[in-house]
């Protein structure tokens, strides 16, 4: 019986000394950035993401007082804003139900900030819904144009709107 014990302590022994090993992975995630700020000016860039904090274009003088057959121009700038992971497509919709009848507006994309007759004209793509911003520190220039024809009335006041609405695109 003393044998049979020990056999028993010894096979005991053997399976609580059995190695064992184990092997784990894990993956860390994290979100990027994404976002995208406009500049009336071309280069003090500022996030204005809704309605009530629009920024307001710098339509040349004479803006605020249009005559028939008058026409302004103001350029806008957008870019991703800094930090950004991912490209963006941006489409752009023009809400003019507020503005004053017999104005008209359009737009253009250009090359540079400068906004005036000239660079309308060189500019391409007039109302073009979307384009891309592909690179930090890059941004997509659009001149503005405003023009009022014959049926302008007198001592009116109105609005036009522009959205730039921002869909997340490939990593940069």
């Amino acid at each position: 019986m003393l044998a049979g014990g020990l056999v028993l302590g010894v096979g005991a022994a053997i399976t609580l000394a059995a190695w064992t090993d184990q092997e784990w992975a894990k993956g860390v995630f994290g979100s990027g950035q994404f976002g995208i700020q406009g500049a009336a000016d071309g280069s003090t860039f500022a996030e204005h993401p809704d309605q009530a904090s629009a920024a307001t274009l710098n339509f040349q003088v004479g803006a605020d007082r249009l005559a028939p057959n008058d026409t302004v121009y103001a350029g806008y700038a957008v870019r991703l804003a800094p930090g950004s992971t991912n490209q963006a497509d941006v489409t752009v919709t023009q809400d003019d139900s507020a503005k004053i009848t017999g104005t008209t507006a359009s737009y253009r994309y250009t090359t540079s900030a400068t906004c005036d007759a000239t660079a309308y004209g060189a500019g391409t793509n007039e109302n073009g819904t979307s384009f891309e911003l592909t690179a930090l520190g890059t941004p997509v220039y659009l001149c503005f144009r405003v023009s009022a024809d014959s049926t302008l009335p007198q001592g009116q006041d109105g609005t036009i709107l522009w959205n730039f609405a921002a869909t997340s695109a490939d990593a940069l």
